[in-house]
């Protein structure tokens, strides 16, 4: 099926996107009117009094245009500003009618439309993507019961037990009033000084300051929702219930050093790398599971089930996989369809409801309110992109932005003239009834208790990292705290550090110039093979191969390797020194898609060294052995052409893991391809 009928196809079986197509319009080849449908002459000059003159009032069309300007771009987020996102469709893999009566989990092969949103908390729109941060997804699920907004985060847990905090640790967080500095960074006293603190931070920092901090890519990012919510089935009964979304591809990350160089090079890459791979056809794929706790075991384990700054653990509580989101679409517009998204926990349907989770309490209360702020009207929710699929009939009028033209007269119950309507619906009939839930004590300001135990299961997730990712973790804390000017907020720090593992607080300590602390770790060796990344999938699938190619390259063994490479799915990028084409000694020719210098080591996960001949063979040659170096010691698969054998040889101070040489693989194409999929190799030197 061609492209065109495939877009016609999933229009069809989508009704979310045939809702949103009414509303997209194309300017080119039409002619240039205001926005009341009225022809501009000139667009070019203002009306003045003579060609010298003043300019007068009554230039209605430069007022409108000029008055619209500024008002363009919205408020940003406080929080999650930067982001980026997709359409898509989620389909229900089974049945959940046993612990849920939600449509969209109701049936096998039930298929939902879906718009996502991705984002970071601490950076500004400009700021970027691959900054040490919390990342978060909201999906939009435009189901038949209305629009349902499941949002999560790339952690199992929050950095505050309740939402009194949230406004000090985003202050804390965020750059200071006096210089705006820095951006997209917790990297500062400020955030430190909080965290040293209020300890029940210290768990979702150690997953920042862990490889889970600077993911790879979107579509490579697993996400958790955190807040414990209820599902609530057909006869009434509620079971807690958790989701998270596990990405088809498998979770993996950048290198601190990958992270902060790709900032620079590409402030869009995850963005980028997210439309790329749907424009390529090779669409991201995210399966959600949830984890189910019978009411009656809410006091069953040695954790809090209510506190979001705990997790629950996969082998305790198993994930049941529920069914498949894949984004098959890109957005036309970037402003209208992502940056006008408006999430809300609060917009559930019949079947999901709330636990006492005190901070999901909070959030119920403070979304509208912030996207009414943000977006200026409380009729935010009529903008295309929020609209439910469904007519939405209730009695609020007016307020700026309405866009539905309402002529009922009658607009407040209860009411004779026009018989009572609109009605409500009973809960056995579709509407959506708060689960009776028991409630008592007095009121009160304070946490559980069953809260305060702090560490031990941030000493479960140290226990559970491999050696490699302890030592990226360890690194994630020197730079941090490195950066963190006062000595006492870094000595506080270790001090708080050492309750998860006495030597990793005295190896950041040691490393930041404070004093190594008293005390140990709390007496806990529990580990989980789901917390680390070392125990995910992985493939070369949508991996990107640089190739390092100039002219007279073995045009037959290179087109073999290219087409292994496609063969699996692997983006491939040609490098040279000019842009244009490079020829084979066959009269291959390829395109170049970058330069030397256009492009980066640190942008792609491998490489492929071709060589050949160049119009300044210094500069050349130069240039494949810098992005070899790079590529090596970021542990990053290379395959070496039989061309390219004199870039790269073993010596005493390297072993070459991760090297496939063309003149050395029986079949050269198919092990690079494995290679590739293994993605970093750890035991080089």
């Amino acid at each position: 099926m061609d492209k065109k009928k495939e877009k016609e196809t999933r229009k069809a079986e989508n009704p979310k996107q045939e809702q949103l197509d009414r509303f997209r319009v194309r300017d080119s080849g039409k002619p240039l009117t205001t926005k009341q449908g009225l022809k501009v002459s000139n667009d070019s000059e203002i009306l003045t009094a003579g060609v010298r003159g003043p300019a007068l009032m009554e230039d209605f069309y430069y007022f409108e245009k000029l008055s619209h300007f500024v008002r363009e771009e919205i408020p940003e987020r406080v929080v999650h500003a930067r982001g980026y996102g997709a359409y898509g469709e989620f389909v229900c893999y089974q049945s959940m009618r046993q612990v849920t009566k939600a449509g969209f989990l109701s049936e096998a092969g039930k298929k939902t439309p879906v718009a996502v949103r991705f984002s970071t908390v601490q950076g500004s729109r400009g700021s970027y993507d691959t900054a040490r941060d919390l990342r978060c997804k909201g999906v939009k699920f435009y189901t038949e019961e209305g629009n349902y907004d499941l949002t999560t985060i790339a952690m199992p847990v929050l950095i505050i037990q309740n939402p009194m905090k949230f406004p000090d640790v985003i202050h804390a967080y965020q750059n200071k009033q006096d210089e705006g500095l820095p951006t997209a960074t917790g990297a500062h006293d400020r955030f430190w000084d909080f965290v040293a603190n209020n300890p029940e931070s210290l768990h979702m920092v150690t997953w920042i300051m862990s490889p889970r901090g600077i993911l790879r890519s979107y579509r490579m990012m697993e996400s958790w929702s955190i807040n414990t919510y209820l599902f609530v089935n057909e006869q009434g009964k509620a079971t807690f219930v958790r989701f998270v979304w596990k990405p088809l591809l498998g979770v993996h990350s950048l290198l601190q050093e990958e992270a902060i160089k790709i900032g620079g090079l590409d402030p869009d890459f995850h963005r980028r790398d997210l439309r790329e791979a749907i424009d390529k056809g090779y669409y991201p794929e995210y399966e959600l599971g949830v984890q189910l706790i019978p009411m009656e075991d809410e006091f069953k384990y040695d954790f809090d089930i209510l506190d979001p700054t705990k997790f629950w653990p996969e082998e305790l509580v198993p994930v049941q996989i529920v069914g498949k989101m894949t984004l098959n679409r890109n957005v036309d517009n970037e402003f209208t369809e992502l940056e006008q998204i408006a999430f809300n926990p609060a917009n559930v349907v019949p079947g999901i409801d709330f636990s006492n989770d005190p901070v999901l309490q909070g959030r119920l209360l403070v979304y509208r309110d912030a996207q009414h702020h943000r977006l200026g009207s409380a009729n935010y929710d009529e903008l295309p992109i929020n609209r439910p699929l469904r007519t939405f009939h209730n009695n609020t009028r007016r307020g700026f932005m309405r866009q539905r033209i309402d002529v009922d007269q009658i607009n407040y119950r209860n009411n004779s003239l026009a018989g009572n309507t609109p009605y409500t619906t009973p809960p056995e009939e579709g509407g959506f009834a708060s689960y009776p839930r028991r409630v008592e004590g007095r009121v009160t300001r304070e946490n559980s208790p069953s809260f305060n135990d702090f560490f031990t299961q941030v000493r479960i997730f140290w226990n559970s990292l491999s050696p490699v990712e302890k030592q990226h973790t360890i690194e994630g804390f020197s730079y941090q705290l490195g950066k963190v000017k006062s000595e006492s907020v870094r000595q506080q720090n270790v001090n708080l550090l050492v309750n998860v593992d006495k030597q990793l607080a005295n190896i950041v300590a040691d490393n930041i110039g404070v004093r190594r602390p008293s005390g140990t770790h709390v007496p806990v060796n529990t580990k989980y093979p789901s917390l680390s990344q070392e125990n995910t999938p992985r493939y070369a699938t949508t991996m990107k191969v640089g190739v390092l190619i100039g002219n007279d390259f073995n045009g037959a063994e290179v087109k073999r390797t290219l087409e292994a490479l496609r063969k699996n799915g692997v983006f491939i990028t040609i490098i040279s020194e000019r842009l244009g084409t490079v020829t084979g000694n066959d009269g291959t020719r390829l395109k170049v898609d970058e330069t030397f210098l256009t492009t980066s080591p640190y942008l792609v996960d491998a490489l492929y060294v071709v060589g050949g001949s160049a119009s300044d063979p210094h500069h050349f040659q130069g240039s494949i052995k810098d992005f070899i170096y790079v590529a090596y010691k970021n542990y990053k698969p290379i395959g070496v052409a039989t061309t390219g054998s004199s870039y790269i040889q073993a010596s005493k101070e390297n072993n070459l893991a991760g090297v496939v040489f063309a003149d050395q693989a029986a079949n050269f194409g198919e092990e690079f391809v494995k290679a590739i999929a293994r993605q970093r190799f750890w035991n080089r030197i």
